[in-house]
């Protein structure tokens, strides 16, 4: 059982390993035989593509597959790559780890297997995670052996292909007897293109913390510079400028320290309360307390932006249509878990507000999805777009909430603003978009929205939205909240827009 893109890039690296991923799901794994993958993620199709299909003069070793059985029985290593959400009941509701998947896995690798097996978590688990494994083998399958390694997944969505291809480190955790140590030695040999040095091997129980510390201190980084715009917005100091001179420090560095009206992803969140689950376990209860802390300024941070919306439009949102750009977490990837859209969209619903929504590539039905349990009837005050100018028209404010670039606003020059005072109609637009309603704004909002903006390939992500149509259909004064600092705000003021950033004083 391996993830995928790992599994894609090992079969592609390393033409002599034969790879099978397996899944439940019949229609999962027919839509990773197909050319419409169940996920996307830049890069992959083409890497799914040669090791899938036997391209490039070459026999294929990537394959999918629905009989697990067969699968484990003839695999020499085994990955266990299955969700591990937040337990949503019972002992740690809310923090501790759901490892019901892990426990299904382990049982059907027990179960299938007639020899010997070399089995690695792969996905994110608490400490103590192999113990449990090595408990469940010893009953289901005493007669045989199994090692069990840890090799958690360091990649980021977006960015997952490059990431595993030029790895920081792969990680390897095992026992420190010898057959632990010749099993981590056989995986070791699947990264045939990471250089040797770039292989960590540490015992089984710093690798299965050490997932859990990494995206616990990148969330921390986050929080901090979000609790520091904060101070900025109330200050005059602007968060770029100081995330740019604390990120010049050698001791800190530069990288997650992008503020944003908060972070999302199905890791963070999670990972930081199973570790915030693990100290209450141990009795730490101050560590416990000092890593709620980041979740809870998290957590802040939306409540802070949307309030911010609110404060902007006269502390009413009755009845008045909001743009919403972005959906999905961040950019380049179609997962929303914990997107800081459903948080923020949830509190302008309740505010009275009415949505229209765009994301390039985020279906209508997981955006009415993920607003279900936010708002009981989301599907009556919200409509969907496959366009973001059509999104815009007649809103009272437009909301940036994912870092697409598409959304970006170069800096606009003299000659574009010489033709625009020239146009002896664009004034004429301006004005009139301040009455105008969608029903009368020449558009056919109906016709625009996505019933499913995600089932066709993947639409050039590298298009620009054109701002001065937007100013042309949006009402006055052109209020645009970008929660992800995209924008050139001196840009679009120059088209008329108002824009507030995060981390800056507002300058009206």
């Amino acid at each position: 059982m391996l993830g995928v893109p790992t599994c894609a890039v090992i079969a592609k690296q390393n033409p002599g390993i034969q790879v099978t991923v397996v899944d439940l799901s019949e229609a999962r794994i027919a839509a990773w035989k197909s050319n419409a993958l169940p996920i996307f993620e830049p890069d992959l199709f083409s890497v799914v593509e040669v090791a899938r299909d036997g391209t490039d003069g070459r026999a294929p070793n990537l394959h999918f597959s629905t009989d697990i059985a067969a699968a484990i029985d003839e695999a020499d290593l085994i990955f266990i790559a299955v969700n591990t959400p937040t337990k949503t009941a019972g002992l740690g509701a809310g923090k501790a780890s759901n490892l019901a998947y892990v426990e299904s896995a382990a049982r059907m690798i027990a179960e299938a297997a007639t020899s010997d097996k070399i089995v690695v978590e792969k996905s994110t688990v608490p400490c103590g995670t192999a113990e449990s494994l090595r408990t469940i083998f010893a009953a289901l399958a005493p007669s045989l052996t199994f090692d069990i390694l840890s090799n958690p997944e360091f990649l980021a969505e977006g960015t997952a292909i490059s990431d595993l291809l030029r790895p920081d480190r792969i990680l390897i955790g095992s026992l420190n007897d010898a057959r632990s140590k010749s099993a981590a030695e056989a995986l070791a040999q699947v990264y045939t293109w990471v250089p040797r040095s770039q292989i960590i091997t540490v015992n089984i129980w710093s690798s299965e913390l050490a997932k859990l510390a990494a995206n616990c201190m990148l969330a921390q980084r986050i929080s901090s510079i979000n609790s520091l715009s904060a101070i900025c917005e109330a200050t005059g100091a602007e968060i770029e400028e100081l995330a740019q001179v604390v990120g010049l420090d050698s001791r800190i560095g530069d990288r997650m320290l992008k503020a944003s009206a908060g972070f999302g992803g199905s890791c963070f969140k999670k990972d930081v309360l199973s570790l915030v689950y693990i100290a209450e376990s141990l009795h730490l209860e101050e560590v416990a307390a000092h890593w709620k802390t980041v979740v809870d300024l998290n957590e802040y941070q939306k409540n802070r932006f949307a309030r911010r919306i609110t404060r902007a439009l006269h502390n009413t949102l009755a009845d008045k249509r909001i743009a919403i750009l972005g959906w999905a977490y961040k950019k380049n990837t179609r997962d929303t878990r914990e997107s800081a859209a459903i948080t923020i969209a949830g509190q302008l619903l309740a505010e009275g507000a009415l949505l229209a929504i765009y994301d390039p590539l985020v279906s209508q039905n997981q955006i009415l999805q993920d607003l279900a349990d936010v708002h009981p009837n989301a599907d009556s005050v919200i409509k969907i777009y496959s366009d973001a100018t059509a999104a815009c028209v007649d809103a009272c404010a437009v909301v940036i909430m994912t870092e697409w670039d598409e959304f970006k606003a170069d800096r606009i020059t003299q000659t574009t603003l010489d033709k625009l005072a020239d146009s002896n109609t664009h004034d004429q637009q301006l004005e009139s978009t301040s009455t105008s309603s969608s029903s009368d704004s020449g558009i056919d909002v109906q016709d625009d929205t996505a019933e499913n903006a995600s089932d066709s390939p993947a639409p050039g992500l590298d298009k620009r939205i054109d701002w001065r149509s937007i100013a042309a259909v949006v009402r006055r004064p052109r209020l645009v909240f970008d929660g992800r600092n995209v924008v050139d705000a001196d840009a679009l003021a120059s088209l008329g827009f108002r824009v507030q950033s995060i981390g800056k004083a507002d300058v009206f």
